[in-house]
């Protein structure tokens, strides 16, 4: 999937229903791994600094979204992911770890379908199976 270089305004990330954003979210951090598994290949160390730094911060954003009052164990369980990754991706930058940005990338990418399938339901107006 082809990331578009041109970060998302405040503005239009306000916009977006809140299943997007997440999608959005995680396509972002996604592709900033992405970015810094291409910088370790090309020995960029300020691109890749700057893209860990971006997923790091993406993560955070994931994390305070999270609304553990509605979304139960779930969110319970996303925030102890998300706080389990951020401060490793610090070994991308420390160790030029294509590894662990790779383990990021797969555990955020059947998230990132999830909530994808989630937002494509309730943009069709389907009803939203509780089980995902």
């Amino acid at each position: 999937m082809a990331m578009d270089a041109t970060p998302l305004r405040s503005e239009e990330l306000l916009s977006l229903p809140p299943s997007r954003l997440v999608v959005t979210l995680y396509d972002e951090t996604i592709g900033a791994l992405r970015a810094s598994i291409q910088a370790i290949h090309r020995k960029d160390i300020e691109a890749r600094c700057n893209a860990v730094n971006s997923a790091s911060e993406l993560l955070a954003t994931l994390y305070l979204c999270l609304d553990h009052e509605q979304g139960g164990e779930v969110a319970d369980n996303l925030g102890r992911l998300y706080s389990f990754l951020i401060p490793r991706l610090q070994r991308i930058n420390v160790y030029n770890d294509v590894e662990t940005a790779e383990d990021a990338i797969r555990l955020l990418l059947p998230l990132r379908d999830s909530w994808h399938e989630l937002d494509r339901q309730i943009e069709a107006g389907s009803p939203v199976s509780p089980a995902a």
